[in-house]
């Protein structure tokens, strides 16, 4: 007897400052390619990423790469509809950009929420610590400090990556499907969403201005 095929269609954000590097790691999560040359996104992109999870199901990814100055405009509740992950990147070789963090997942928080037939709780979020390539001498990451400041800002987990090396990219995606992987599975296709995401896969569906970005 043939096994059902399962599919989920899942909307992740990737946000963070100018310049932390989040159309690197989505182009090199999709496509398995890097660049220097992408120019910084206006508004929004997104890629679409589909995953053979398993025998029996097809995960797609709709991943919106929102531009680092988003946040200070009014748009960002528009991109955040639907989402059910996000990743929070930050540039390791420039400080400034991880005290963007915590605002950037406080206007998730605010913004977006799971489905509430999956209990309504903050969507889950996976910090990535970018960049690691070009890290100077006497530039580190340091580990304890960043599983604190997760456990207390509500940080799923965090992973150093580089778009250029393609480091640890594949293993933070996977652990963000994970976890919402087993939402589902525990609730079940949250009824509101049935008709409410957009389909990249849908040639008339209307897509955001774009732009590249770094």
């Amino acid at each position: 007897m043939k096994t059902e095929v399962r599919e989920y269609l899942y909307k992740i954000l990737v946000v963070g400052d100018l310049g932390t590097g989040k159309t690197s790691i989505i182009r090199r999560y999709v496509h398995n390619i890097f660049s220097t040359n992408y120019k910084s996104t206006i508004g929004v992109d997104f890629a679409l990423k589909v995953i053979q999870w398993g025998p029996d199901i097809i995960v797609r990814l709709q991943l919106w790469d929102i531009a680092g100055q988003e946040r200070f405009g009014n748009m960002t509740r528009v991109y955040y509809k639907e989402a059910l992950g996000a990743f929070v990147v930050y540039d390791v070789t420039r400080p400034n950009t991880f005290e963007g963090v915590t605002r950037w997942k406080n206007d998730i928080d605010s913004k977006v929420r799971l489905p509430s037939s999956w209990g309504g709780g903050p969507i889950p979020v996976v910090l990535l610590a970018n960049k690691s390539d070009l890290k100077s001498d006497g530039q580190s990451v340091n580990a304890g400090e960043l599983d604190k400041f997760c456990e207390e800002n509500g940080f799923m987990q965090w992973f150093e990556t580089s778009a250029k090396n393609n480091t640890n990219i594949d293993d933070a995606a996977r652990v963000l499907i994970e976890k919402i992987l087993s939402v589902e599975e525990e609730h079940g296709t949250p009824e509101e969403d049935q008709d409410g995401r957009i389909r990249l896969d849908d040639e008339d569906s209307k897509q955001p201005e774009m732009g590249g970005c770094c």
